[in-house]
């Protein structure tokens, strides 16, 4: 009730304002002229991409290869010419003003774009936070199904993991290190100033070629704007929107397929025969057939084969269409997109398909009121049975696919029964599907008079995403009596913003205030209702009564926050700069006992330097930045209702009769409240000798206190855990940026992107006893995700004496290192042998550009992180199935020193940390741009054809896979979605027309 109140309040006061100032009179038509010209440097070089924009309006154009514009204008009206690095110019259109030779001058300012901020916009020689924007180039011309792949390795100080290549999933994301050790760590997520994060919804909803700019905002300054959101960074997300003139339609597509980036094959049929001869051997078996199970007996004898990979995979294929149509009048201006993105995985059985459409629009009511939306729908599909590659690559080549009726094999190696067909899962009927309905609105209202410089707006936003999933496996799948399922949940979240700006210069001086009040609900249900013991498969998932014994469950929860917040930013004479910040959130999750209210501060100062005299005409320094900052931010990461204590239900018999009872579920802590986060940064940007290289370099350190952690409990209290405000973190880095342009001729021009990022995380302290946490690995003065293990050294040789430091140890079993000296192998040995995360990330962008051919290569690489490897470890499953043929074993002739004999049987838990550290050609795009001559007869506005290729190799030192993806084998991860990294290769247009 009260959020009614608050958006009544905020439309009764918009329009209460709109009723005071009065409605202007609309303005008289003007003629419209036909303007065309070419933009170069003062050496003559044409400059491609130079910004041609109409004054006081939105509509702008952009130069081609050429350098060369067409724009229609009103006679009377200015027209501001800008490139990057260079002064702007303006020109007044007059009715003889119809072909234009411009010349750009260096501009001892590279800072002066405009970049997106929390709650509005500023020159980028204005920033005095850590802002980055993520390179435009990298949103177009690229197949990824979400724009976060596009950042992998591209921006400092974000780290962007591939953990799943299953079509349709979301990489991980991590800005400035890990701050929380069980609560959230994903960044904050905004798009068009409406929070996506905690909606329901992801970046799978939103269009790549929708994204207008991307901005991540990373230190106290930049994101304590955003209070109790913004301790592990913020990503600001634009959307395109129409300019004024006739419509701009557009049309861009790209198709091509996936293959496995390195397949990790299983051994052929002879080595096959070899292992399971080996593994007899070892463990002192006699052996009586070649082959471990009597079914593979007849395919022996026979010499018949099944390549069971090749069974389970196949050539993926990935396509995307995108339609846009853009434009409008001087006070009305549109934009409208659809967009249909297609992929079949290269595992049977996976796919994604994802239907959106994007309507935004923006109307100059008057000339102090303007009105928009925008709006969004998005269909995401990943419906359909799967195939199991793991199970695959541990089928025996001698297995049996098929029955004699045509159905598939539920043991293919039987009577060996721990791994069922891979391709079972294709007989299974699967739905999984979700929508994300997106409307926001927005209504501003710019003061004259003494109020100039002061301006209204009203953010309002609604989501609603329903999602589907519904599941049956049958007798073909192996469940004899049939299981079905049917699960739906909806999700509504409102957000209500109102927002006061004024922007004022006085002389020398300039203030920028932003003020806001907001309030933020979601409300989620869920039901869920299963049936098994059908009578036959017929009815799939459609009659759950059909089912012999049914059970249904629901869950519904709400959440709220209220939120208040005051920025200044001042500056004197462009070169002093002052940023002070403060917002104050109110939280449902935190508890009865505490305030649920918080203040997160902020300030930061900015000095740019080139503006001093003793700079200002210096040919060696373009522009020259100093910033620091210091705030507070928080994190409220836990789901709802973790302060309360809730008891859950069980059916139990009584009597005879089956009765509902309830049992201990969650014990509350009412005193919860949030994660606070201290940073500070410190930062230069800069730019050098006529721009030819410019960038930054930051260097920060945070320290994370009240984590929201889950300390384990006796069980003998009915609970095992709780969650509490206990402990610290702490994390350090550096981060650079280095532009460069290291050949700038007339015909060809190289340029490079290099992004360079180092953290240092570590857990300060954990329960207030100075006592580390051996169960959970959590180590003080160590980093949070460590490997703690033994140190392998070799493999016990024949004629080596283990009797003294590892008594029943026996040639070919893992020899360790007696770490603490008391000349035995105990638990007491293991030690911390590195992180799971890189001390270090990497990127380098090389752009090379010919007349209209552009080459570019990007680079990626992740170093000094340790992961345990599973692929190494198959210990007693050895002799039941097939093994990679990449792992070799200890025999008593090869004295293998790294690979384990097949007798071996890992009871200590060994978990084969390796090196997962690699360098990876991530991508390479060929493109070419059609000439404007060309266009012309071809009625068009600009044609890009392009060839694109992702995640082409991986230098590494990693035994599996792929070192960056999360899937494991049975035991320690999940058997379905066991899903390598691909390689992408693609053909694409983009095309505008006239």
């Amino acid at each position: 009730m009260k959020y009614r109140f608050t958006l009544l309040n905020s439309f009764s006061v918009l329009l209460a304002i709109i009723m005071l100032m009065g409605i202007t009179l609309p303005t008289k038509a003007q003629t419209k002229i036909n303007v065309k010209g070419v933009v170069k440097d003062a050496t003559g070089n044409v400059l491609p991409g130079a910004t041609v924009n109409i004054q006081g309006t939105s509509q702008s154009t952009t130069t081609d290869v050429n350098g060369a514009f067409k724009i229609e204008v009103a006679e009377g009206s200015t027209l501001k010419i800008s490139f990057v690095s260079m002064v702007a110019k303006t020109i007044v259109v007059t009715k003889n003003t119809t072909t234009l030779s411009i010349v750009l001058e260096d501009s001892n300012k590279q800072l002066n774009e405009v970049v997106v901020v929390g709650y509005g916009t500023q020159k980028r020689s204005d920033v005095t936070g850590a802002v980055v924007s993520v390179p435009k180039a990298r949103l177009s011309q690229l197949p990824v199904t979400n724009v976060l792949q596009a950042l992998e390795g591209a921006v400092a100080g974000v780290n962007i993991t591939t953990t799943s290549s299953v079509p349709g999933a979301q990489p991980s994301s991590i800005v400035r290190g890990q701050n929380s050790i069980n609560a959230g760590t994903g960044p904050y997520i905004v798009v068009d100033g409406i929070p996506l994060s905690k909606s329901g919804g992801s970046l799978n909803d939103i269009n790549p070629n929708d994204i207008a700019s991307m901005e991540v905002l990373k230190d106290a300054s930049a994101v304590a704007i955003y209070g109790t959101n913004g301790s592990n960074g913020v990503i600001l997300i634009t959307t395109k929107r129409g300019n004024g003139g006739k419509p701009v339609i557009r049309y861009n597509a790209y198709a091509g397929v996936e293959n496995i980036a390195h397949m990790l094959e299983p051994r052929d049929p002879a080595a096959y025969i070899q292992k399971y001869a080996d593994y007899m051997s070892q463990t002192g078996q006699k052996q009586t057939s070649p082959v471990p199970n009597y079914t593979e007996l007849p395919n022996y004898t026979a010499g018949k084969t099944i390549d069971w990979v090749k069974e389970v995979t196949q050539t993926g294929v990935i396509q995307d269409h995108n339609l846009s149509i853009s434009g409008g009048s001087p006070d009305t201006k549109y934009y409208v997109s659809g967009d249909y993105l297609k992929q079949k995985g290269v595992v049977k059985g996976y796919q994604y398909n994802r239907v959106s459409i994007r309507s935004n629009l923006d109307i100059n009511v008057t000339n102090f009121l303007t009105v928009g939306m925008s709006s969004y729908f998005a269909n995401n599909n990943y419906d359909g049975g799967r195939a199991n590659l793991l199970n695959a690559t541990a089928m025996s080549p001698y297995g049996n696919e098929y029955n004699a009726d045509g159905t598939y094999t539920i043991y293919p190696m039987a009577p060996e029964q721990l791994y069922v067909n891979p391709l079972l899962g294709l007989t299974t009927d699967q739905i999984n599907r979700s929508v994300n309905l997106n409307g926001n609105g927005y209504a501003e209202v710019k003061f004259g008079g003494v109020l100039k410089g002061l301006k209204y707006r009203l953010n309002a936003g609604y989501t609603y995403l329903p999602t589907r999933v519904d599941s049956y496996s049958g007798r073909l799948a192996n469940t004899p009596l049939g299981s079905a399922s049917a699960a739906s949940s909806e999700t509504n979240t409102y957000t209500i913003e109102n927002l006061l700006y004024y922007n004022r210069d006085f002389g020398k001086h300039h203030l920028d205030f932003t003020g806001l009040y907001s309030a933020q609900r979601r409300r989620y249900f869920t039901s869920t209702a299963a049936a098994t013991g059908f009578v036959n498969d017929e009815l799939s998932f459609n009659n759950l009564g059909a089912g012999a014994t049914q059970t249904a469950s629901s869950y519904s929860d709400r959440y709220a926050l209220n939120s208040q917040m005051g920025r200044v930013n001042y500056s004197y004479a462009g070169k002093y700069l002052v940023t002070v910040t403060a917002r104050r959130d109110g939280s449902s999750v935190f508890g009865a006992n505490t305030t649920k209210y918080g203040v997160f501060p902020s300030a930061a100062l900015g000095w740019n330097i080139d503006q001093e005299s003793f700079l200002k005409n210096s040919k060696i320094v373009n522009s020259l930045k100093l910033r620091g900052s210091y705030g507070k931010t928080g994190n409220e990461a836990i789901s709802v209702y973790q302060t309360i204590t809730l008891d859950g239900t069980v059916r139990s018999p009584f009597n005879g009769v089956s009765t509902i009872g309830v049992q201990a579920n969650n014990l509350g802590n009412a005193n919860l409240h949030w994660e606070t986060t201290t940073g500070a940064n410190v930062g230069v940007d800069f730019a050098l000798l006529g721009s030819r290289i410019s960038g930054s370099v930051d260097a920060y350190n945070t320290r994370t206190s009240g984590l929201l952690l889950q300390r384990s409990l006796p069980l003998i209290t009915g609970y095992s855990k709780v969650w509490d405000n206990i402990g610290k973190v702490a994390n350090k880095g550096l981060e650079v940026n280095l532009n460069t342009r290291n050949i700038d001729g007339k015909n060809f021009r190289w340029e490079s992107n290099i992004v360079y990022a180092l953290n240092r995380n570590k857990i300060v302290s954990l329960y207030g006893d100075g006592k580390d946490d051996l169960g959970n690995r959590w180590f003080i003065g160590k980093p949070i995700g460590v490997i703690y293990d033994y140190k392998m050294t070799g493999v016990w040789q024949t004629g080596e004496d283990a009797s003294k430091q590892d008594p029943g140890a026996k040639p070919g079993d893992l020899k360790f290192a007696d770490t603490n000296g008391d000349g035995k192998i105990t638990a007491d040995d293991r030690v911390i042998q590195g992180q799971t995360t890189p001390k270090w990330t990497g990127g380098i962008t090389n752009t090379f550009h010919y007349k209209q051919f552009n080459l570019s290569i990007f680079i990626q690489t992740a170093q000094g992180m340790m992961r345990n490897n599973a692929d190494l470890n198959y210990a007693d499953e050895s002799g039941r199935r097939n093994t990679p043929a990449e792992i070799g074993y200890w025999t008593p002739t090869n004295n293998n020193n790294s690979f384990q004999s097949l007798a071996y049987t890992n009871t200590r838990g060994y978990g084969y940390p390796r090196d997962a550290s690699y360098t990876r050609i991530k991508d390479v795009t060929f493109s070419y741009v059609v000439g404007q001559n060309l266009l012309d007869k071809l009625h068009l506005n600009g044609l890009t054809f392009y060839a694109s290729g992702r995640n082409l190799h991986t230098f590494t030192k990693w035994i599996g896979w792929d070192p960056e993806n999360s899937y494991s084998t049975r035991g320690s991860g999940d058997w379905t979605n066991n899903y390598p990294v691909t390689r992408t290769f693609v053909f694409g247009a983009n095309i505008s027309l006239k």
